[in-house]
């Protein structure tokens, strides 16, 4: 039965560009949305419509399909959003400065607060000094003063008026404390004339002396009262001018903020701070100042300093992307500060994470950057339950350590944190935490591939020309447009698709810009397209290249000529992290005596994957099923891929390992011109593979390499036609009949092909048509059923 080659006009489709009526990209408006992500971008919108915890957004998707581009154009252009953003600031607790305070303040009015509060204590520091420092207070201080000394004074003259009386003197030693000396005359009594009195005279002295020192105790307390009140006036004159001073200066700014009720009420907090700490302000001594002041900042008094966490320039929702997203780049930490060998720290060290700075809009982190970062994910997830920005210290919380640290008021948050993931990530997310589908209820599923149209290759036009006019490439003509919508559809393995993976294409085109420059050229043009592509695929193919050196040398054996029994060739593609190739294999089967199984020897070695294994089972029952319906195959067949030794997966090849056992069970040789790739079912139907473009095309090289022949060709299931996308030199091969691709339906095809003789289909009793393959291969196992009887 003859079978028909595909034409080579069905190897490939090419860009007609049938809507587009421009000659190049610099006349076509570049498209503003992502092409073909209309799933994804519905669901980015519908989360971010919802204000409700929980509907937090999981981009999924490979790399390279532009999902964060997408989510920024949306989030910049078509978002809409009506509430208001907030500036963050923290101050000192002047209750517990340990627990910093945080201020809440529209958008822009945390710099201006920072400002004001700088240029109060700019002028206090100026006005309180000079407030202490004129003639006025000093009279009144020097008042109070006299009053007190002329009370002391009064009644310490007095007593030693009464003293004097008395014979007796009222003295100072020299360590401050009075004494009662009685006097001989003028002079004070020595221990020699004091023992000469009498003793009555003796026992006066001490009589009188003990009355005046009752009487002194008594005055004494009465100079501790006099000097508190004294103090207590001193005090309250400071006040009273301090007061007078610090109610002028900052009254006009509480006025100035009285519509801020929280920012009201730290100045009046302030306020009497400053009254109770004035001597913050009135230091005379260099190193009592340089304390106060200590710090990066050395403007005003770390007390009063104000720590603006979070700035927002305008009142647009940030959106921020977390590249490095470690627990102190996304929480905020703590600094510490040294002063003279002294580590400390307080509220203006504390410094803003990612999720400070996008509170009030939106979050972007990649998620497997956030699971290989320790106890990132815990705290997302305590911060986006609670919503509240919690500033703890993270080294506290993993050490049993003591140290002493700042517990600082935790921030209302209102954020949407979007994770961009792939699908591995996504289901370890959904398998092991059950937090995850709470927290992240959206998912935008990102499209690989679309649909291929007049439409669709229109977009894709606008697409191509947004990179140009976005990266200051130079553009593209209609030719090269064309070339790169084909090579997309080669990219999503498909005449019928498009690729989604943007990133390519923007690579593509800044390559095809260099080659465009360096040839001198004004547009880039289909030939800086294919140099580009060429150029990609010389830096990549090494792997390639060492394969098929092993052909050009013979030491990889394969036969692109003649028949061999039980021989067959098979298609593989190998792959790097940026290329994949295809390379022929040879399938070889044997057979022997036996029970009828086919042993696979990649199986037997731990070589086969599963899939693998799977693909020679089916094919192992459609055997059965056709010649051992009525009585066991009495042979045993094996089966491997010849010159293989990494792991063999994927069941493309059991159509290839069936044509082979069928050589080796009828004797009839296969042509070794041919190769062949696909999977089947237990029913013999051809079914679909991957990677069937590379896979020709590396058994057209090998043939080349092993020298041209116009019957040479491959066998693909019909069901795959749809995915070729060949290169240019195949189809001219093919359009002068040199070489061959034959689209199947069903495995009986193949072997006709191999074979050039009818595979034959068994009728009602189980038989085949003589001179069939399956007749001759039922015929011979006939014999050997017959052969083994007679033994018996």
């Amino acid at each position: 039965m003859a079978q028909t080659s595909l034409t080579s006009d069905k190897l490939y489709r090419t860009s007609q560009l049938s809507k587009l009526d421009v000659s190049s990209t610099k006349h076509l408006d570049p498209l503003e949305e992502i092409v073909g992500q209309d799933r994804a971008r519905q669901a980015v919108e519908f989360a971010m419509s919802i204000k409700e915890k929980g509907y937090n957004i999981y981009a999924l998707g490979q790399n390279g399909l532009g999902k964060r581009t997408m989510v920024m154009r949306y989030l910049s252009r078509h978002w809409q959003y009506n509430h208001p953003i907030y500036d963050w600031c923290y101050v000192a607790n002047f209750q517990d400065s340990r627990c910093p305070t945080v201020l809440k303040l529209p958008a822009g009015k945390g710099i201006q607060l920072k400002k004001d509060i700088e240029k109060l204590m700019a002028r206090m520091g100026k006005s309180l000094p000079l407030a202490f420092d004129n003639e006025m207070y000093y009279s009144r201080a020097d008042m109070l003063k006299s009053r007190l000394s002329e009370q002391q004074e009064g009644a310490l003259a007095t007593l030693s008026q009464e003293a004097n009386n008395q014979s007796v003197s009222l003295s100072i030693t020299t360590t401050g404390e009075y004494q009662f000396i009685a006097l001989n005359g003028e002079e004070p009594h020595t221990e020699d004339s004091f023992l000469e009195l009498s003793e009555k005279e003796q026992k006066r002295f001490d009589t009188v002396i003990r009355e005046l020192e009752i009487q002194l105790r008594g005055i004494i307390r009465k100079l501790t009262e006099w000097e508190e009140d004294y103090a207590e006036k001193q005090q309250k004159l400071d006040e009273d001018i301090a007061t007078e001073v610090v109610s002028h200066l900052i009254v006009p700014l509480i006025e100035n903020y009285r519509d801020l009720p929280q920012v009201k009420k730290y100045l009046k907090a302030m306020q009497a701070d400053i009254l109770e700490n004035l001597d913050i302000f009135l230091q005379e001594s260099e190193e009592q100042a340089a304390l106060a002041y200590a710090a990066l900042d050395k403007k005003l008094p770390r007390r009063y300093q104000v720590n603006v966490l979070v700035s927002q320039e305008e009142n647009v929702p940030p959106v921020i992307v977390e590249d490095s997203p470690s627990y102190h780049n996304i929480f905020g930490y703590v600094e510490n500060a040294t002063y003279k060998g002294t580590v400390f720290t307080d509220f203006s060290l504390i410094r803003s994470g990612s999720i400070h700075r996008a509170n009030g809009g939106v979050l972007l982190i990649d998620a497997v950057k956030v699971l290989e970062r320790p106890y990132v994910w815990d705290g997302l997830k305590r911060a986006l339950s609670s919503r509240k920005a919690n500033l703890s210290s993270l080294e506290r919380e993993v050490t049993l350590s003591g140290t002493i640290s700042l517990e600082p008021e935790p921030i209302p948050l209102d954020v949407k944190i979007i994770l961009f993931g792939d699908y591995q990530t996504y289901r370890l997310l959904q398998n092991y935490d059950p937090e995850f589908s709470e927290l992240f209820r959206v998912t935008a599923d990102f499209e690989d591939d679309m649909p291929r149209n007049d439409d669709s290759e229109m977009k894709y036009a606008q697409f191509i020309s947004s990179i140009c006019h976005d990266s200051n490439l130079l553009h593209c003509d209609k030719g090269a447009i064309a070339r790169i919508i084909e090579h997309s559809s080669r990219q999503a393995d498909d005449q019928d698709k498009l690729s989604l993976h943007s990133a390519d294409i923007a690579n593509l085109l800044r390559e095809s810009n260099y080659q465009a420059k360096s040839l001198g050229s004004n547009l880039i043009r289909a030939s800086h397209v294919e140099k580009a592509l060429a150029s990609r695929d010389l830096r990549v193919s090494r792997l390639r290249d060492h394969v098929m050196e092993g052909f050009v040398t013979g030491t990889t054996l394969i036969e692109t000529k003649g028949k061999a029994v039980g021989q067959v060739n098979a298609l593989s593609v190998l792959s790097t992290n940026d290329f994949s190739f295809g390379a022929p294999n040879r399938i070889t089967a044997t057979t022997s005596f036996g029970d009828g199984e086919v042993l696979d020897i990649e199986r037997s070695v731990e070589l086969g994957g599963s899939i693998h294994s799977k693909g020679v089972m089916i094919l192992t029952a459609y055997l059965a099923s056709l010649l051992g319906k009525h009585a066991k195959i009495p042979l045993t067949t094996r089966l491997t891929f010849e010159q293989s030794y990494g792991g063999v997966d994927g069941d493309s090849a059991s159509m290839a390992e069936f044509c082979a056992i069928i050589s080796a069970i009828s004797g009839i040789p296969l042509r070794q011109d041919l190769a062949i790739t696909g999977s089947m079912n237990q029913f013999g139907q051809a079914q679909p593979i991957g990677g069937v473009n590379e896979k020709i095309e590396g058994f057209f090289d090998v043939c080349t390499i092993k020298g041209p022949k116009s019957t040479q060709g491959v066998i693909i299931p019909r069901s795959n036609a749809h995915n070729l996308m060949l290169r240019k030199d195949i189809i001219h091969a093919v359009e002068k009949g040199k070489f061959h691709i034959y689209a199947i339906d069903h495995v009986s095809e193949a072997i006709e092909l191999f074979t050039s003789t009818v595979a034959g289909k068994p009728d009602a009793r189980g038989k085949f048509k003589p001179d069939t393959v399956l007749h001759i291969a039922a015929r011979k196992l006939d014999e050997l059923r017959t052969k083994a009887a007679k033994k018996k």
